[in-house]
Order: structure tokens, then C-alpha cells, then sequence
């Protein structure tokens, strides 16, 4: 065997007629658990695509939302931090 085609089988992890013989058969098992649950790729290919223009369309009110809680947030956490951040110097701690 040769350098090129030991790496090529160290890249698929196994002679390569042997790779392709496990992925077809996995692909035929795969496609006929999808066929069971009567799921369509391309219905799961729409969906996902449905939810990221989803995430896109919303991200502008996600984001607004999230920098709400970290105004509310950050009005209580920064004046309590910083009084213990007094407390402590005061008290000779660092």
C-alpha cells in the first residue's frame, strides 16, 4: 500500500470500498426509519430554514429584550458590587 492511500484510509477510518459499503448501508437504514416517522427531508430542510428567517426576523426583539435585563440587571449588581468593593478596602481586605 501505498503513503497516498494509507492516509486516505486513515482519513475515512477504514479501506475505502469498506467506508462506502457502512455509509450506504447506514443511509438505507436511515432513510427507512425517516420513511416510518413519515419524515419528508425536505419538510425538515423548510422547517430549519423557517426558523433561522424566524430567529433573523425576531433577533432585533431578542436583542431588545436582552438589553432590558441587563439594564435592570446591572442597577442593582453595580451599586451592590461596588458598596462590597468599599467594605472590603475599608476593612483592610483585598
Amino acid at each position: 500500500m501505498s503513503y497516498g492511500s494509507s492516509g486516505v484510509s486513515r482519513f475515512l477510518g477504514g479501506s475505502p470500498l469498506g467506508v462506502l459499503l457502512r455509509l450506504l448501508l447506514l443511509c438505507v437504514i436511515v432513510g427507512l426509519v425517516l420513511d416510518q416517522l413519515d419524515l419528508d427531508v425536505f419538510r425538515l430542510l423548510d422547517y430549519a430554514i423557517d426558523v433561522v428567517r424566524d430567529l433573523l426576523a425576531n433577533s432585533a426583539d431578542l436583542l431588545r429584550a436582552l438589553l432590558r435585563y441587563l439594564i435592570i440587571g446591572a442597577a442593582v449588581v453595580i451599586p451592590v458590587w461596588l458598596i462590597l468593593r468599599v467594605l472590603k478596602i475599608g476593612s483592610g481586605r483585598t
